[in-house]
């Protein structure tokens, strides 16, 4: 067929059009793309910040993009260097603006351009919720106010300095963000169902028996405090169940015996996380192995995480010398502080509540009103509390060896077993087993009838209620703390060239205050460690310090990290294993802060002085440990004094 001059170029168009769509990408020129940022709500002005540049097709898909960059309208802490996209990402770090107010950030690539806009407000309001927070609980001894104010504050700072709109803002964006997250559900309905567990257990004689069991041998005041010290080591796998458990259990003791409910607390406080966090196999293993790993990636070492947690123990001296303070006080029954005028009020007037005291749980009517016409048997509360412990164990046992050989693990540790397993379920599992033990045994020996057991149940579940308003508002305090950015700005300020062997107690003392105002040791120890890790071996590179030196310094720091954080969340009051303890051992939450914290501050300042700073210079830990011991000892014959003994 013969092709005339317009049949030839249509068919030559196709051929043609695809030409022309190739020449640009052939000469090198960008293809054209969707740019997104996604930048901070809320920026600190002064404060380092990151932010990413994502790049889509044309269809609002993921792109391969990669190429190069500009931003605009920020500055810079370092020099950024080639800005470039990989992989349809541009991650933009340590970006600085040093201004408050409205600040446009462009980013340009090729003929590829996008802006956003960017709040900045001074660094200094980022400290405001969680002070707010503190000093108002502290003031007017109401938490729930305090910590809704504090949320209120923090509401009011994200969102335009609406003061009226953040009232609503707190129950719209922070109280449900907080009961959205599915461990913070898991917690709340291991608390409510070990509650129920202990409304049956109180309501059949079962605390009761378990009373009278351990009073023959602790009949006095120092073996109540000491069985309760011991318990610690009891439920070590969990710092909740420790509380829960301990706080629960020995409170009808406790009472008999005169000690005072902010005694009994702070012995429940004290061996909660200060055990879970350096036990080889308990639920915090896995997290902190996880921190390290990380930390240790970023310097390229080649040590193990899971072996420099072990090492890092005996340089864990804030929750080491707490344990061995709450042995030595009621060892020797001394005490100073306001600790020591409420023990003087429970042994000399029976009054282990202040009055006026506003307990953040009270099962006493419960565990007053069991059966009197069948016998306390110890058993009956005992059963219930070794089955959680069993299947809790149990729990951790089966998902962690589930995940290992999901990975294609054959051979593995206990302590691996722990770090992969589920904490949240294993409790859960283990609260239930604990309800349905507790109410088959007070049915089958018909002490209670299947109603009355139900109802008892739900009268223990009732009386968690408002330890769990308290904890939601805990919780959406730290959500607050950290979309202002307060861990940051504190570690800005407090961040700088120092001494390397002086990095361990700085560390210590900004891991405990970010902990502190945030609540969190979990949340400060994510912020902390990626941040002295690299900072620690840089430092240590810089002055010239051998392999061995440098070793103890990076330990140093990691384990200042770990116990600042526990210190800070042991001592305020915005903590929701602080508040556990006050609910567990149904005390007045500021006056169990108080109580506790000359003690906390006594073991932190012993530990920095005889530990975190010699040791930073060679001193071995050990010598630092037996030095504490006697120092503490010191402190409570000097300063301490002892209680007058109970009266007949």
């Amino acid at each position: 067929m013969k092709l005339t001059p317009e049949s030839s170029l249509r068919r030559s168009f196709p051929t043609l059009l695809v030409f022309l769509l190739l020449l640009p990408a052939a000469l090198g020129a960008q293809p054209r793309v969707q740019l997104e940022i996604h930048a901070p709500q809320l920026v600190l002005s002064g404060v380092n910040f990151d932010f990413e540049v994502v790049a889509k097709d044309t269809a609002g898909n993921p792109d391969s993009y990669s190429g190069r960059a500009s931003v605009s309208g920020i500055d810079w802490d370092t020099d950024p260097g080639d800005l470039h996209f990989a992989n349809g990402i541009l991650l933009v770090k340590n970006a600085l603006i040093p201004a408050s107010g409205a600040r446009i950030i462009e980013v340009r690539s090729g003929e590829n351009t996008v802006s956003a806009s960017v709040r900045v407000v001074p660094g200094w309001l980022s400290v405001l919720p969680p002070l707010v927070a503190i000093l108002l609980a502290l003031l007017i001894r109401q938490v729930v106010i305090s910590l809704f104010t504090g949320i209120w504050v923090g509401a009011i700072i994200l969102f335009d300095y609406n003061v009226f709109g953040g009232i609503f803002r707190v129950l719209d964006h922070f109280i449900v963000k907080a009961l959205s997250d599915t461990s913070h559900i898991q917690i709340i309905l291991f608390s409510m169902l070990f509650g129920g567990m202990v409304g049956v257990i109180s309501r059949n004689g079962g605390t009761v028996g378990i009373a009278n069991l351990i009073t023959r041998y602790a009949r006095t005041a120092r073996g109540g405090q000491l069985a309760s010290w011991a318990m610690a080591f009891v439920m070590f796998f969990d710092d909740y169940a420790n509380v829960l458990v301990r706080g629960n259990l020995m409170r009808p003791i406790t009472d008999r015996l005169r000690i005072s409910r902010e005694k009994l607390s702070f012995i429940v406080d004290a061996g909660a996380a200060t055990v879970a966090s350096v036990f080889i196999i308990s639920t915090w293993i896995g997290y902190e192995v996880g921190l390290i790993a990380d930390g240790l990636k970023m310097i390229n070492s080649s040590e193990e995480p899971y072996a420099v947690f072990l090492q890092t123990i005996p340089y864990r001296f804030y929750p080491i010398f707490t344990l061995v303070l709450v042995f030595l006080i009621g060892w020797f029954d001394r005490d100073f502080g306001p600790m020591l005028q409420a023990e003087r009020r429970a042994r000399t007037t029976g009054k282990v509540l202040r009055d006026g005291a506003q307990p953040a749980v009270d099962l006493t009517e419960s565990t007053e009103s069991y059966r009197s016409d069948k016998p306390a048997r110890w058993y009956n509360g005992m059963l219930p509390i070794m089955a959680i412990l069993f299947v809790g164990l149990y729990g951790l046992y089966t998902t962690g060896t589930s995940t290992l050989h999901a990975e294609g693990r054959t051979s593995y540790g206990i302590g691996e077993i722990i770090s992969k397993s589920d904490s949240y379920a294993s409790l859960l599992w283990a609260s239930l087993s604990g309800c349905l033990v507790a109410i088959l045994l007070t049915i089958t020996q018909r002490i209670l009838t299947a109603t009355e057991s139900i109802d008892a149940w739900f009268n223990g579940v009732k009386s968690m209620l408002l330890a769990m308003l308290i904890l939601i508002l805990a919780w959406s305090i730290g959500a607050v703390t950290e979309e202002v950015h307060t861990a940051s700005f504190l570690v800005q300020i407090l961040r700088g060239a120092i001494e390397p062997h002086w990095l361990p107690v700085l560390t210590f003392l900004i891991a405990a205050v970010v902990s502190f105002s945030t609540g969190t040791s979990w949340g400060t120890m994510a912020i902390m460690m990626p941040l002295v890790i690299p900072l620690a071996n840089t430092l240590g590179i810089d002055a010239g310090l051998d392999p061995t030196n440098l070793q103890i310094i990076l330990h140093g720091v990691i384990s200042s990290v770990l116990a600042g954080a526990v210190f800070g969340d042991h001592c305020s009051p915005i903590s929701d294993t602080t508040i556990l303890s006050s609910m567990a051992s149904a005390c007045d939450h500021i006056d169990h802060v108080r109580t506790q914290l000359p003690y906390a501050l006594l073991a932190a300042a012993v530990g920095m002085l005889v530990g975190d700073i010699p040791t930073a210079f060679g001193l071995s830990p050990w010598v630092s440990i037996a030095l504490g011991i006697a120092i503490m000892i010191l402190v409570l014959f000097a300063v301490g004094k002892r209680v007058e003994p109970q009266e007949a």
